[in-house]
């Protein structure tokens, strides 16, 4: 596992995600200790990815595993997540993964 990858794992297991919302590039470079700039380009060319897809990435993971059984809404996932809004959540996860958070969750009955 990455240091990238632990970071964004261990933020997206904690407890309180409702209240300090998604990380952002910003959140992932200071800690880190190096420049947004600098990071962006390390990971394009170790992955071929930028780190708003990494975060993306680990985002809709933690979603699939909160999606399956669970007799939480789509609402109540997203605000989890740190999202102020459900639309939003879906709109991403529904970009990221060509079904909707409802229909994923639902795959799983």
């Amino acid at each position: 596992m990455t240091v990238i990858s632990k970071l964004l794992t261990d933020y997206f297991n904690s407890n309180d995600l409702a209240i300090r919302g998604l990380p952002s590039v910003q959140y992932v470079s200071e800690q880190l200790n190096i420049s947004p700039s600098y990071l962006g380009r390390l990971l394009r060319t170790v992955t071929g990815q930028s780190t708003q897809q990494q975060i993306h990435d680990k985002l809709i993971k933690k979603a699939r595993e909160k999606l399956s059984p669970t007799n939480l809404s789509v609402s109540e996932i997203a605000y989890e997540l740190g999202f102020e809004h459900s639309q939003s959540f879906s709109k991403l996860f529904n970009t990221k993964t060509n079904i909707s958070p409802l229909k994923s969750g639902k795959s799983f009955n």
